[in-house]
C-alpha cells in the first residue's frame, strides 16, 4: 500500500451482487485501505438479509478497533455553507495531521426516493485529500436525515484509522436529535444577516448545540456576524447546558477565508478535554449505544411489518379506507397488528402474581 494513495470515487451503493470475503475486508479495512472502506459501508448500507448478515459480522469483527475519534454533527440551515464550511474545516484538520471522515448525508425525495449525493462535487479540494474521505449517503426516510447506516459506517471508518468523524446532516429541524444521539459534539453552523436571526432557529436545536459558529463572517457580513454572534451568546445564557463541565460557545469564521476555522478546532479539543476526564463522552457513547439498539429494534420491526404478506395484502385497502374516513387509525392500525402478531395481539396481558 502506497503512502498516499488516490482519492476513491465512492457514489454510493455498488450494483454488485457478490458477497465479499468477510475477514479479507476486515483486514484490509484496518489496513487503512480505502477502497475497502467504500466496500464495507455499502455492504452495511445494502438492505438485502445476506449483505446485513456479512455486515453484522463484519462490524463485530471491527468493534474493538473504534471509539477512538473525534465524532462531529454539523447542521445548519440550507444555504449556510456546510459543505464549504466542513471542506475547509476538512482541510485544516488533515493539514495538522488528522484523518477525516466526511459522512455527508443528502436528502432524499420523499416522491421519487432519489437523492443528488453531490457532496464530492461541493468539497472537491478535500475529496482530493488522501488524508481524507467523503461519503456521500442518501437520508432515506430516517428522522432526522441521517442515514440509517451513518452509524455503522461510523464505527467502519474508526476501524479504518480516521480520527475526526465529521457528519454532515440535511439540515435544521426538531429530527436533528437524531444525529445529536450519535456524535460526541454538535455544531450549529449559522450565517448573519437574515434579519432577527433567533426568529428562525427553534430553542430545541440551540439546547442540542455544544459549539454555534456563525459563518461568512467576512467582507460586509463581518460587522452583522459580530453582532448575531452576540445576540446568540445571550440567548445561551438563558437555556441550561447539558452538562456542567462545558458551556456553550458562539464563535466566528469564514469558510471563504479561513478566519476562525483553527479557533473552532481548538474549542473541539477544549470540549473533549473538559468532558473525557469526568467520563462524560464514554457515558454519552454508552446511551448513544442503548439509543443505537431501540433504533434498530424500531426500524427492523416497521420493516418486518410491513413485508409480512398478511399486512401487505391488507395495507392498501386500509390506508385507503383511512384516507377516505371510513376507518379510524387507530382502528387500521389495531387491524394491522391482529394480522402481524395474530390473536394474541389483541389479548391483555396475565396479571401478575402476588
Amino acid at each position: 500500500m502506497t503512502a498516499n494513495p488516490p482519492p476513491v470515487r465512492d457514489d454510493g451503493p455498488a450494483r454488485s451482487r457478490s458477497l465479499p470475503d468477510v475477514p479479507a475486508l476486515a483486514a484490509s479495512l484496518r489496513l487503512g485501505d480505502r477502497r475497502a472502506l467504500a466496500r464495507a459501508i455499502t455492504l452495511a448500507e445494502s438492505t438485502r438479509a445476506d449483505h446485513r448478515a456479512a455486515a453484522e459480522t463484519l462490524i463485530t469483527l471491527l468493534l474493538p478497533h473504534t471509539g477512538q475519534s473525534l465524532r462531529l454533527g454539523i447542521t445548519g440551515t440550507p444555504g449556510v455553507g456546510k459543505s464549504t464550511f466542513i471542506e475547509a474545516f476538512g482541510r485544516h484538520l488533515t493539514q495538522a495531521g488528522h484523518k477525516v471522515a466526511v459522512l455527508a448525508v443528502d436528502p432524499t425525495s420523499a416522491r421519487s426516493g432519489g437523492s443528488i449525493l453531490g457532496d464530492k462535487t461541493r468539497m472537491a479540494e478535500l475529496a482530493r485529500d488522501p488524508a481524507a474521505f467523503i461519503r456521500p449517503s442518501p437520508s432515506g426516510l430516517t428522522l432526522g436525515g441521517v442515514a440509517r447506516r451513518t452509524r455503522e459506517a461510523m464505527l467502519l471508518a474508526e476501524a479504518a484509522g480516521f480520527d475526526v468523524i465529521l457528519i454532515e446532516t440535511v439540515g435544521v429541524g426538531q429530527s436533528e436529535t437524531a444525529v445529536a444521539d450519535m456524535v460526541d459534539l454538535f455544531v450549529l453552523l449559522l450565517a448573519p444577516g437574515g434579519g432577527d436571526e433567533l426568529q428562525g432557529i427553534k430553542r430545541g436545536i440551540m439546547e442540542l448545540a455544544d459549539l454555534v459558529v456563525v459563518n461568512k463572517a467576512d467582507g460586509e457580513l463581518a460587522a452583522p456576524a459580530r453582532r448575531a454572534a452576540a445576540d446568540y451568546r445571550n440567548a445561551l445564557r438563558l437555556m441550561r447546558p447539558k452538562t456542567p463541565h462545558w458551556q456553550p460557545r458562539v464563535l466566528l469564521a469564514s469558510a471563504l477565508t479561513g478566519t476562525g476555522i483553527g479557533e473552532v478546532w481548538a474549542a473541539a479539543g477544549d470540549f473533549r478535554a473538559s468532558l473525557e476526564p469526568p467520563g462524560e463522552i464514554a457515558a454519552r457513547r454508552a446511551e448513544q449505544a442503548r439509543a443505537w439498539m431501540w433504533s434498530e429494534l424500531t426500524e427492523t420491526l416497521d420493516l418486518r411489518l410491513r413485508r409480512h404478506p398478511a399486512v401487505a395484502a391488507a395495507l392498501p385497502e386500509l390506508e385507503r379506507a383511512v384516507a377516505a374516513g371510513r376507518v379510524s387509525p387507530r382502528a387500521a392500525a389495531k387491524s394491522l397488528l391482529a394480522r402481524f402478531l395474530g390473536p394474541e395481539a389483541d389479548r391483555p396481558a396475565a396479571p401478575k402474581e402476588t
